[in-house]
């Protein structure tokens, strides 16, 4: 190899990348923990070293140059290969100390996660668990987080998946909105019910309609991104909603709507890298987390009875 040829520090290839598929300065600085003015400064130093012009800036937009254009794609495989070399290292660790990132939705962050982690926090105190909750898909190959929940199994062949538990989610709606308009009797009494969905309803309406119910757009007055603010909405009486059973125990004032209706299967998939499961720390908290997820350890306890 010709080391005279590498002229450029491995940071700077870094700030450039993440600039253009972060699409801003800003987003990049952010993305990478930095300062604007240094991931400027990065990446100002990179177009020096190397003698083009990777950005044309316009205003405070960027737009990628031709010579740009030409290096994103081999500073993407600098980024891989850097992305595998930290998750060859992170994996051979064997220490039960340090942290590990599990990304879930956000209503089994809220919900379902707590208790689960009490279990790991009890096993393993030296741990540091991040939880980061997020209905976006997050790319473990690029070690955006070490561990994820998710209900769809995984097809890239270096992620290793789990299926934990498969659960059922059906219809609810809080006591106060069935008292206000009626305790439905069969799936024709949801026509012209008020339903609370995801901010793309087009995805839950063909599920609703598989399971008998004659809902349409018209039927989503309200919906949110959020599916903890979904649930609250339905809580605080506003419309109904389909949700996992264990969440719905969890909430007192809701109440199952038909529930004749056949559930809806949902699956729950732990996921990890192959790399990363050499890691003790992190071998020991996907274990934990899947024999915690098949067990009903977050149901609500029993009251305990008043003393006298």
């Amino acid at each position: 190899m010709n080391w005279q040829l590498i002229s450029f520090d491995w940071n700077q290839a870094r700030a450039f990348l993440a600039t253009a598929e972060e699409g801003s300065l800003s987003a990049a600085a952010r993305a990478l923990g930095l300062t604007q003015p240094t991931l400027s400064r990065q990446v100002a130093a990179l177009e020096d070293d190397l003698g083009v012009l990777l950005f044309d800036r316009v205003g405070r937009s960027l737009s990628l140059t031709e010579a740009g254009l030409d290096l994103l794609e081999h500073v993407r495989t600098m980024g891989n290969g850097a992305s595998l070399l930290s998750l060859a290292a992170s994996g051979r660790s064997q220490t039960i100390e340090g942290q590990v990132s599990i990304t879930a939705t956000d209503a089994m962050s809220a919900y379902i996660l707590p208790a689960v982690l009490q279990r790991v926090r009890a096993v393993a105190p030296g741990i540091e668990i991040e939880v980061v909750a997020s209905n976006e898909v997050r790319d473990l190959r690029r070690r955006e987080a070490d561990i994820a929940l998710r209900n769809i199994r995984p097809e890239q062949p270096d992620l290793i998946a789990k299926l934990a538990r498969v659960t059922t989610a059906h219809l609810y709606a809080s006591t106060a909105y069935l008292d206000a308009h009626g305790r439905p009797e069969t799936p024709e009494d949801l026509k012209n019910a008020d339903f609370v969905g995801f901010v793309d309803s087009e995805v839950l309406i063909p599920t609703l309609n598989g399971m008998g119910l004659p809902v349409s757009r018209r039927n989503f007055k309200l919906s949110s991104a959020s599916s903890v603010v979904v649930w609250e909405l339905v809580k605080q009486g506003l419309g109904i909603t389909i949700m996992p059973k264990e969440i719905a125990a969890l909430t007192p004032g809701i109440e199952k709507v038909l529930p004749e209706l056949d559930p809806v299967p949902v699956p729950v998939w732990l996921i990890s890298h192959r790399e990363l499961l050499t890691s003790r720390r992190i071998r020991i908290v996907f274990d934990l987390l899947a024999d915690a997820l098949s067990k009903d350890i977050w149901q609500p306890a029993p009251a305990s009875p008043t003393a006298c």
